[in-house]
């Protein structure tokens, strides 16, 4: 094809329709449509949980009526800053179902640990809501099957679901697909795509948590909550490659058919998160090499190491030369952004539905740590199939924080100081 008609049937056959890159349309049309008034529930109160409440009340006719969250001050710090009346503000581990029985709420901002994700998606769909939902979307392949479950029945309902995968809805990310689309690196051989930095919070144990309380306010370092630090950061770099993938391969589409590896190897470990038994389980680096079923290659690192080479970026490589993928800039603030898209389709009616994106992106990432804890070639499939689940799935509606924790503690640090077991490549299996 020309590079005019390709272009023209990657917008039309939902390749880059149905994101922001129609921004200035989806915009406008928010703004346009009728004045009724979205009600939003938030599902998980931390950072970036009252972040994202507040971007998407930077929307007008918007208002957030109820929170909930497993701990009692973070719900109760939610409901001051939004000022959520007292009936309106739960917590415990079952406190997401309060509120989707809401019957007013047509909106779910769910950004609990994304261990949850899964099944908070689900129980918003099942209750008949449009979801907006942090990313990472799963931390393992049965929350990855969870997850396209829901999406399909997001689908047969006519719900409208948005990720927080916010560079779909950024000018500068948009602006490079759309060159990408247009040829300006020829065909597309393969990508690369980094997080590298000096790491994130930890915080330390407290005498009066439980293990499992513990777990839970340290969520950042355990995989039944947080999928390492390749799921819950390195996913934004990970989903830009399997972006440029879709957009060039004309058998693929935004919606059950985002491109995806279908096999990765690859390597990592623990090199500084030594003597502190705060670091949990999870590894500082990784580095991936992911095959897709062309062929085609993404070179991924993510690394969480002071005083190193860091890097946030992606670049595709082409028959005509190389570059970053994010281009000039230019229009709103994509974390604002994003819910005025959403906003507006769930008005008009629009085909929009994320959860697709945000699901094989999230699962490209569980899979890369799959390949680097055990030090084999992952197959996506098998990974799909086989691979165990380390969020807990059954009955967990009844924990509470003086539940058995899922990952237990040694009984004593090891000599790098290490207070749980760390995945040993050639050892670890995947399932």
């Amino acid at each position: 094809m020309s590079q005019t008609n390709r272009r023209n049937f990657l917008k039309t056959s939902g390749i880059i329709a149905g994101t922001a890159a129609a921004t200035g349309f989806v915009a406008r049309s928010a703004h346009a449509e009728g004045s009724d008034k979205i009600k939003a529930v938030l599902i998980g109160c931390g950072g970036r949980g009252k972040g994202a409440a507040s971007d998407f009340l930077q929307n007008e006719n918007t208002e957030v009526i109820a929170v909930a969250d497993a701990f009692e001050d973070n719900a109760k710090g939610a409901a001051n800053q939004f000022k959520i009346a007292e009936d309106k503000v739960f917590w415990g581990f079952d406190a997401y179902r309060k509120v989707l029985a809401i019957a007013e709420a047509q909106y779910v901002i769910i950004a609990t640990p994304p261990g949850f994700r899964p099944i908070h998606f689900k129980a918003a769909i099942e209750a008949g809501k449009n979801v907006f939902m942090e990313k990472p979307c799963c931390v393992d392949a049965p929350g990855f099957n969870m997850l396209i479950e829901a999406a399909k029945m997001a689908d047969a309902k006519g719900l409208k679901v948005g990720v927080g995968l916010q560079r779909h809805h950024q000018q500068s990310y948009i602006n490079g697909i759309n060159e990408i689309i247009d040829g300006k690196y020829g065909d597309i051989l393969y990508t690369r795509v980094y997080w590298n930095g000096g790491g994130v919070w930890v915080r330390g144990r407290q005498p009066q948590w439980t293990e499992m309380e513990y777990q839970m306010r340290n969520w950042y370092y355990f995989n039944w909550l947080c999928g390492d630090n390749i799921c819950e950061q390195h996913v934004h770099n990970i989903d830009i490659g399997n972006w440029v993938m879709t957009v060039t391969d004309p058998n693929a589409d935004m919606f059950e058919k985002y491109a995806h590896p279908v096999e990765v190897n690859a390597m990592g470990g623990r090199e500084v998160r030594k003597n502190n038994p705060n670091f949990g389980e999870i590894f500082d680096h990784h580095f991936c090499e992911f095959t897709y079923a062309d062929g085609r290659k993404m070179f991924s690192q993510c690394r969480h190491q002071p005083n190193t080479w860091n890097s946030v970026s992606e670049a595709a490589h082409g028959t005509k030369g190389y570059g970053g993928v994010s281009s000039r800039g230019g229009g709103r603030g994509p974390y604002q952004q994003e819910h005025t898209d959403l906003i507006a389709a769930i008005k008009s009616g629009a085909k929009y539905n994320e959860a697709y994106l945000g699901a094989y992106s999230s699962m490209t990432a569980v899979i890369g740590r799959m390949a680097s804890y055990s030090g084999k070639t992952i197959k996506w499939d098998d990974a799909v199939k086989n691979g165990k689940a380390d969020m807990i799935y059954e009955g967990h509606d009844q924990l509470t924080m003086q539940s058995e924790a899922p990952v237990k503690p040694l009984d004593a640090p090891t000599a790098a100081g290490e207070g749980y077991a760390i995945a040993v490549p050639g050892v670890w299996k995947p399932w």
